[in-house]
């Protein structure tokens, strides 16, 4: 399949001042500074097919952002290449950008003061839309993000959910081949994360627009995303489709049962009986509700059903597959062999 981004070895250091203690270390640093080389990003290679949706996940800190940045123009790399639909982000900025959308989700690109329909035909300026092409553009932009409401309102009096997606519309107004987006559904409610998501989507189908993901809610990842790369302390540490990775690391599982007489909780010691860390098994239980979390490759199913059976009696008991957060959980702590 075509390839849209392709990034080789890519490497981004920068230098850190090193202060030492006291007055006499201030003027030291001022006048002869010691310096230390920190590595954000190391050697990330990956690439991402013209019309995919890609997972960019990994915690806080890994140099997700730092990535973004170099494939946006923001940053140029220490060392390695990226190439988004044929161009150096870094060469031509300036036709690069007509290319790409950009929606940070802690940082507007709309102006404050004005009414977001002054705000786009400001960008429609910016870009140099032509008037025809405009005109239909925000008739989609109107009917997939549902932008009627409020176009007419200051920027400034947008709810964070009307902001996110006037914000992602403003990406879009240009028709761009490539989305950023940097954590679009952080702190919105259940029901218009959803409605984000469908935006992305019927985007993503209907005009074929390619779109890099970072996101810490999973479930931005699974409802939208068929491949993840995560990365963690600047290195790539996967790559590769959603079900291989719950196919190969997924080996958490969760038992839930009801017990018929709540005191008998007491009765169950998991980590005891087959000697499992914490981290390995965990028991939430609220009233008679019972929730067992616990690493399948140390302990069978089938034991910890028969040893539940034997020791408490229970009802309306439930075997689910692991769960995307927990995997990513145990891969963040490196207790995952990838």
């Amino acid at each position: 399949m075509d390839k849209m981004i392709y990034v080789d070895n890519l490497r981004k250091e920068f230098k850190k001042v090193i202060k030492e203690p006291g007055l006499k270390g201030s003027v030291k640093s001022l006048f002869s500074p010691k310096k230390e080389i920190i590595t954000a990003v190391d050697g990330v290679s990956f690439d991402v097919d013209r019309g995919e949706i890609l997972g960019f996940i990994g915690p806080n800190g890994a140099g997700k952002s730092t990535v973004i940045k170099m494939l946006t123009g923001i940053l140029t790399p220490t060392s390695g290449m990226c190439r988004i639909n044929g161009k150096i982000p870094q060469e031509d900025r300036k036709n690069y950008v007509r290319e790409i959308g950009v929606v940070f989700g802690q940082r507007t690109q709309l102006w404050w003061d004005l009414a977001l329909r002054e705000t786009y035909a400001v960008l429609k300026e910016i870009y140099e839309v032509p008037d025809e092409q405009y005109h239909k553009r925000m008739a989609f932009l109107n009917e997939v993000l549902e932008l009627d409401d409020f176009i007419t309102s200051p920027v400034r009096t947008l709810s964070l959910g009307q902001r996110m997606r006037a914000d992602i519309a403003a990406s879009l107004l240009h028709s761009p081949k490539v989305l950023f987006l940097d954590e679009p559904t952080i702190g919105l409610d259940v029901v218009v994360k959803e409605n984000i998501r469908g935006a992305i989507r019927q985007i993503n189908e209907q005009e074929g627009t390619t779109v890099i993901l970072t996101t810490h809610d999973l479930s931005d990842i699974e409802l939208l995303c068929e491949r993840i790369v995560m990365i963690d302390k600047g290195k790539k540490v996967f790559d590769g489709a959603l079900s291989q990775l719950k196919h190969s690391y997924g080996q958490m599982r969760t038992f839930r049962f009801e017990l018929l007489s709540p005191d008998d909780i007491a009765l169950l010691d998991y980590r005891g009986r087959f000697k499992l860390s914490d981290d390995d098994c965990s028991t939430e239980v609220k009233k008679a509700s019972v929730c067992v979390k616990f690493n399948s490759s140390l302990v069978s199913v089938e034991d910890m059903i028969s040893y539940t059976l034997q020791t408490v009696h229970v009802k309306d008991i439930e075997i689910r597959d692991v769960e995307i957060e927990e995997i990513i959980k145990r891969l963040y702590k490196r207790e995952v062999a990838v």
